[in-house]
């Protein structure tokens, strides 16, 4: 019998219209299982979504999402422009005008050149944008995209990067989940950051990383390493080079009392050094956690 697995708990977020969301979480963390039940693929056992104030799934919500699946599949006995005529005939796409619109979007993507090449003999970056093509061929209203840059060179990524801000620009809201964190400081308004199938983080970028924990290194001389142990006690992180102590501290109210004890001591600040933190550095600490180290050898 196979062991009953909790993907995801209590999930719950917002998506803007006209906004790039980014949906990040490590491996397993239950972000394509949530993509699913949003767009019908799964049902969850409990709960609820909405699309567009329409429940999910029904045809009156899908028939506004393009969706990308992470790794999507496309028909090898087709090309590229015989599969997108084809999902945009599945989407209501007129049959006088699917011709223009697949030609459209094929171009959009850069797989125009190859739209008429078998689809056994395209790379898995050009599966990638046959499959974003298919995803815009209907004129969705949002668009779901599940790894978008998966499988794509530093080339290829810039270019997904400008279509999805251009999406943006014209009015579409975009729904991507990516592990490319400098794509999500890069393009997103909002985020959500799940672990364990929860969420752990969810806001605007601009003020999760303004609010989030700010470092200060502050750097002092000692000799002694009594002010080692203080900030140790304090679960501060700290470096000993010699006579020189870096500690890392979280906060910006908790500088004062380092450097209050610090002078207290008679001990010599040699630097003060604030640390905005990055989208990674709020990543790491909040879906992954500390990496717990072995104990040193006796």
């Amino acid at each position: 019998m196979r062991k009953r697995v909790e993907a995801v708990k209590s999930v719950s977020f917002q998506v803007n219209r006209g906004d790039i969301f980014g949906f990040l979480g490590p491996n397993g963390a239950g972000k394509t299982t949530t993509i699913k039940m949003l767009t019908g693929l799964i049902a969850p056992t409990g709960g609820s979504a909405n699309l567009f104030g329409k429940p999910v799934p029904s045809p009156a919500a899908m028939s506004k999402v393009g969706f990308l699946p992470e790794n999507p599949y496309v028909y090898p006995y087709l090309t590229p422009r015989e599969f997108v005529e084809m999902c945009g005939r599945l989407s209501g796409v007129s049959k006088r005008s699917i011709r223009d619109r697949a030609r459209q979007v094929l171009d959009q993507v850069g797989m125009l050149y190859a739209a008429d090449r078998p689809v056994k003999r395209l790379s898995k970056g050009m599966l990638q944008r046959t499959g974003l093509a298919a995803a815009l061929v209907a004129d969705p209203e949002l668009l779901i995209l599940d790894e978008p840059m998966s499988g794509l060179d530093p080339v290829g990524r810039k270019e997904v990067r400008d279509l999805i801000l251009s999406e943006r620009d014209g009015g579409r809201t975009i729904f991507f989940s990516t592990h490319i964190l400098t794509d999500v400081e890069t393009l997103c308004d909002r985020v959500t950051i799940l672990r364990r199938g929860e969420v752990v983080v969810s806001g605007s970028l601009s003020e999760l990383l303004r609010d989030a924990a700010q470092r200060t290194e502050v750097v002092v001389h000692s000799e002694s390493h009594d002010f080692d142990r203080w900030c140790a006690e304090r679960g501060h992180k700290l470096e000993r080079v010699r006579d020189q102590v870096t500690v890392e501290v979280l906060g910006k109210d908790n500088v004062a009392p380092v450097l209050e004890y610090a002078l207290a001591q008679k001990l010599t600040v040699l630097r003060l050094m604030p640390r905005q933190e990055s989208l990674e550095d709020l990543f790491v600490r909040e879906a992954i956690g500390p990496v717990s180290r072995p104990p040193p050898e006796s």
